[in-house]
């Protein structure tokens, strides 16, 4: 095998590769040979076919198959010799090569290697410097997670007898809706709970102006007139009368802030105990946040510091893993299924969401080069029980089995596997940076 590199760039290699004449005739008599059984041609037996024959009936398909033997197994042959690792295994193009059966076989593969990352500082004697965050946790906050607490224990209760309808109070309402007075099927309410004020509607309506003041028995109608192209053809071009009527009148009653209330919440013993408990709450929880926005800042440091060549294609399996994403949650939120247009709009927003992303894509790919230097220089790894530790603090986050999560990681095949250890790694290779960092103020 004959072997040229030549640079195209800082992180981008071609190699030409030359297949030996000897490689290129042994391949085309063993695809032959295999040919020679399969085939049945008439007037011949089983495996006496002439070779011109078969070089005449089936030479393109042979040589394609002989492509496709040569190629991958020469191509890993040249990056092994040339010393360069791709930063992707990408076999080049086969279905515009062609080979002759008595002459040696060229081609060209263009590969895309890891760029030479010099890192900048961020451990002492100088470190990466980011701004405090003076949060604390407030009495006001501390409030207003015991009001919540509150709400949830509250009880809806009824008012005194001619109690009119106000912000704030609830309804039990019923109703249905008619049209040429016949009842619309999918219409009807009984029993509908409804807080005044919240302007929630009920059945396609909201209602609250209409409650405001009435009382416990009145009922009222309310006509709601439907468009020509309205999708439901039985209410196009029609309208539709919702008859409603006041059932009860109630009221939400919050428990009072006290040692009982403590003790309804939980295994605490006073008031003072859920005070604390919700303080420590709302302090971790601020804590993580802290944490996070600090480590935003690391980020946005070590992309700044660091200037160097991205593969465009990494950059690119990013971006079409940022469009997938964004589409996937685009469709679970739409309910255009059956509609004729949705591969067309699909395709439109997907060109769309590649020019919106390409930024974050290129922004993603260069900082896990920077993590992935970071992790090398200081020999940063992830071990069997490190990976175990995530797969349970998945499970507690997700609020699912173990196992389940277990079988989800080990679905994907090896390649999901590898890559749950990278993404472990990278996130250890910034929490070592932000441990190192020093906050300012």
């Amino acid at each position: 095998m004959k072997l040229e590199m030549t640079e195209l760039g800082p992180v981008k290699r071609a190699l030409k590769i030359e297949v030996p004449e000897d490689a290129v005739k042994n391949a085309f008599q063993k695809v032959y040979a295999e040919l020679k059984k399969q085939v049945r041609i008439p007037g011949f037996r089983p495996g006496k076919a002439p070779l011109d024959l078969l070089q005449k009936r089936y030479g393109q398909m042979v040589g394609q198959d002989v492509v496709q033997q040569l190629v991958p197994d020469y191509y890993q042959r040249a990056v092994k010799e040339s010393g360069v690792v791709p930063v992707v295994v990408d076999i080049p193009p086969l279905d515009r090569m062609k080979v002759e059966p008595n002459a040696a076989f060229t081609f060209t593969a263009t590969v895309e290697i890891k760029p030479e990352i010099k890192l900048g500082d961020y451990r002492p004697p100088n470190p990466i410097s980011i701004k405090k965050d003076a949060r604390s946790v407030t009495d006001e906050q501390i409030d207003q997670a015991l009001q919540t607490l509150r709400q949830k224990q509250a009880q809806i209760d009824a008012v005194s007898e001619g109690t009119a309808l106000a912000d704030g109070l609830y309804a039990v309402l019923t109703v249905e809706g008619f049209v040429d007075n016949q009842s619309v099927e999918g219409s009807q309410k009984n029993g509908h709970l409804h807080q005044i004020g919240s302007n929630t509607p009920i059945l396609g309506v909201e209602l609250d102006e209409q409650l405001i003041g009435k009382t416990v028995g009145e009922t009222f109608d309310v006509p709601q007139p439907y468009p020509p192209n309205h999708p439901d053809a039985n209410l196009a071009g029609k309208t539709m009368v919702l008859k409603v009527k006041i059932d009860a009148v109630k009221e939400q009653k919050l428990p009072e802030l006290d040692d009982e209330f403590a003790k309804d919440c939980g295994d605490y013993e006073s008031l003072e105990n859920l005070k604390t408990a919700v303080t420590t709450q709302l302090e971790n929880i601020l804590k993580q946040e802290l944490e996070e926005g600090y480590k935003d800042q690391v980020i946005e440091r070590l992309l700044q510091m660091h200037h160097f060549d991205i593969p465009e294609v990494l950059i690119d399996r990013e971006l079409q893993t940022l469009v997938r994403q964004q589409l996937m949650k685009e469709q679970r939120h739409s309910h255009r299924a059956d509609d004729l247009e949705e591969p067309l709009r699909l395709q439109e927003e997907a060109k769309r969401l590649q020019q919106e992303q390409q930024p974050e894509a290129k922004k993603r790919v260069k900082l896990s080069l920077i993590l992935d230097a970071i992790s090398q220089k200081e020999g940063l790894e992830i071990s069997d029980d490190d990976v175990q530790a995530e797969v349970e603090k998945l499970a507690t986050t997700l609020k699912l089995p173990v196992g389940e999560i277990q079988r989800m990681i080990e679905a994907g095949g090896q390649g999901a596997q590898e890559e749950f250890r990278e993404r472990m790694k990278a996130e250890k290779a910034l929490q070592f940076v932000y441990q190192n960092a020093v906050i300012q103020g």
